[in-house]
């Protein structure tokens, strides 16, 4: 499929418009445009997209289409979205950073779930880079053509956990390369549906976008599509219906955990996205049900956490290797499990 997306670009007269493009994959099953456009745009509504569309903003193959214009394969779809306006600063914020190492090179940050890493559709303040412009200055910036101080790798939203920040050109670009070279060590913990047959293992599969979900990422072991990307795990505690395990990246693509254990069988506890917040293991007693229901209340996102990270200092050349603990919701999380799975064992 190519459901290629435009970077949104701002209309520079009144800074009032952001514009998609896609190209519909060629199995693409006739779809109206609205909702065509619903499942590629993220933090978008139906109705904000229906009415680009009475405002003559939707287009096929470069003519104005009707929110019922049925998108057919190959078809080339854009779309004009008006939004407020706002200016193209990113402002610092005062967003208290849990702190767990600094120096003048590097700052090592516990993320926690729920805040951004980086502004983007949607999301323009309360994020990491807010936090960071206001907590340190002039920190570099990997692009110059994208405001994210610092930031040389990053994680999800509803992920917690480490993340390094470079404070110095040279520290960022000695990062960045560790990155890519695949140097970094990072470790992640996650609870997961079902109970993991094999003790630990080795997932390998090219990841690109969803060929119908553009908010989702996909697998591809045949690698027709995507990047390679390949993710080691380990079984730590088996809980009945559910499982703890150890992901360790050997490459870091986008969701690559969260969709890497989709792929395998085993949907991340309560991953939204991925269909984790549905009962994918287990009975149909009421019983059953309303306990599942209270875990996903005590915690209420996908049960990630980047516990572990390791890289090279950029200047002293010490490895440096650094720990955050489990956060409150996971924690709490799995004590309700292990209750509930030493119970069923004795019955």
């Amino acid at each position: 499929m190519r459901n290629d997306q435009e970077s949104p670009e701002v209309n520079e007269e009144e800074e009032l418009y952001e514009h998609y493009s896609f190209t519909a994959n060629k199995g693409q099953k006739p779809l109206r445009a609205d909702k065509f456009l619903s499942n590629f745009i993220e933090n978008s509504s139906r109705s904000k997209i229906q009415k680009a569309a009475d405002a003559g903003n939707i287009f096929v193959n470069g003519e104005k289409v009707k929110s019922n214009h049925k998108v057919k394969p190959n078809d080339e779809v854009k779309v004009v979205l008006a939004f407020p306006p706002r200016t193209n600063e990113i402002l610092a914020e005062d967003i208290p950073l849990d702190i767990v190492y600094e120096d003048d090179q590097v700052v090592v940050v516990n993320k926690p779930s729920g805040m951004v890493v980086h502004p983007g559709h949607g999301n323009y303040s309360g994020t990491l880079v807010n936090a960071l412009k206001y907590h340190f200055d002039n920190l570099p910036n990997l692009n110059a053509e994208l405001d994210r101080p610092g930031l040389v790798h990053r994680i999800d939203k509803d992920t917690s956990g480490l993340l390094v920040v470079a404070k110095t050109e040279f520290a960022m670009n000695h990062l960045a390369k560790q990155f890519f070279d695949r140097s970094t060590q990072r470790l992640y913990q996650a609870v997961v549906w079902g109970d993991v047959e094999e003790d630990q293992g080795r997932i390998e599969g090219n990841i690109a976008r969803h060929v119908s979900n553009r908010l989702q990422m996909a697998v591809f072991p045949d690698g027709s599509q995507g990047k390679h990307a390949v993710t080691h795990y380990k079984v730590l505690e088996r809980l009945g219906y559910v499982s703890v395990v150890e992901c360790k990246l050997e490459t870091g693509r986008t969701h690559q955990i969260r969709v890497h254990m989709k792929h395998i069988g085993h949907t991340l506890f309560n991953d939204e996205r991925y269909g984790g917040d549905k009962i994918l293991k287990g009975t149909s007693f009421t019983k059953y049900k309303q306990f599942v229901d209270n875990c996903f209340a005590i915690c209420p996102r996908q049960a990630l956490h980047a516990k572990t990270l390791g890289f090279e200092h950029p200047t002293t050349g010490e490895m440096m290797h650094f720990e955050c603990p489990i956060p409150d919701d996971i924690t709490a999380l799995l004590e309700k499990w292990r209750v509930y799975a030493n119970a069923t064992r004795e019955e």
